[in-house]
């Protein structure tokens, strides 16, 4: 077997109990040609005092101030690509991998023309045979839909190589070839929908995105932004997918998407106006202000660079 090198970056911030969890499975993968960095994204927790003490065989690329999702990683893509790597593993830091899950998607990777991304079965982490994804859908209004299997148990109904319109960058393996030729991730995205920019920006160029069921990893969710529910979330989830969608679909879905997402969102502030409830108010918010910051964003064209004051509040 061929064992091109593989370069595994793990982006953090803050995560030192996560990476306390994630950093003992990486390293026991079976995959013979491998290297783990932990790209310290700007924390002021003990993380830098865990990697040196408890993994001091784990690389450490440190970043300060925070770069947000795609900077980090973007640094990390550089760091991998100065020191040769053929792939890159991107990781969550709130996972738990299989041992044979590096080993599976090399494999595929290495077989497949084209091969830009793979990935495979996403479960979670206190529920370890129900999903929470194998790969993601199309959507008419979204363009990316939602979860392929999300909820479902694991009865082998998923148990076939398949190619996929887009996946979840919660582990993906990277080619650097395609990297060289596209580039990574578009620093435009701080947070969320930076993994779609980038795939459509592959598949234009040619890439394909495949998953394997051969792949297997165990996933919290969101931990570093406060929940899947909370303003961070819910303001850079409308931000950066009209981004997205301005950047790379035509007039009619872009206004198709700020219509139905703005009126969606007035009514899910109105119900928590009625019903009093602060704490379904405030992420609902930072929804509609997520709206407002990606029309600007049409208009000016500037990346944001941090968490604005007002949805750091509202969180």
């Amino acid at each position: 077997m061929i064992t091109p090198k593989v370069l595994v970056l793990i982006l953090s911030y803050n995560g030192k109990r996560w990476l306390e969890g994630c950093l003992p499975t990486v390293l026991a993968m079976d995959y013979p040609n491998f290297e783990t960095v932990v790209i310290d994204n700007g924390s002021s927790d003990d993380t830098q005092t865990l990697l040196r003490n408890t993994f001091p065989t784990v690389s450490v690329v440190t970043l300060q101030p925070n770069r947000g999702y795609a900077g980090g990683f973007n640094a990390g893509l550089g760091y991998a690509a100065e020191h040769g790597a053929e792939f890159f593993l991107i990781m969550n830091n709130d996972t738990e991998i299989d041992r044979h899950a590096l080993t599976a998607l090399v494999v595929l990777a290495s077989t497949r023309e084209r091969a830009g991304f793979v990935t495979g079965k996403v479960y979670f982490h206190d529920r370890r045979d129900t999903f929470q994804s194998v790969g993601k859908k199309e959507d008419r209004i979204t363009w990316v839909g939602s979860h392929i299997g999300y909820e479902e148990k694991d009865t082998g109904q998923y148990d076939e190589t398949a190619e996929r319109i887009f996946v979840d960058d919660i582990y993906t393996l990277v080619s650097r070839k395609m990297y060289d030729e596209i580039g990574g991730y578009d620093p435009q995205f701080y947070l969320h929908c930076e993994e779609f920019d980038w795939q459509l920006r592959a598949k234009k160029a040619g890439w394909k995105i495949y998953y394997t069921p051969s792949a297997k990893l165990w996933h919290h969710g969101s931990v570093t932004t406060g929940g899947v529910g909370s303003a961070i979330n819910n303001y850079f989830l409308e931000r950066s997918r009209i981004t997205a969608i301005a950047k790379h679909g035509d007039a009619i879905r872009l206004i198709r998407y700020l219509l139905w997402s703005t009126g969606q969102s007035l009514y899910r502030l109105a119900g928590a106006i009625f019903h009093l409830n602060p704490y379904t108010f405030k992420p609902r918010l930072a929804r509609l202000l997520g709206i407002f910051g990606g029309t600007l964003w049409i208009i000016h064209r500037q990346p944001a660079r941090a968490v604005p004051k007002l949805i750091q509040n509202l969180s």
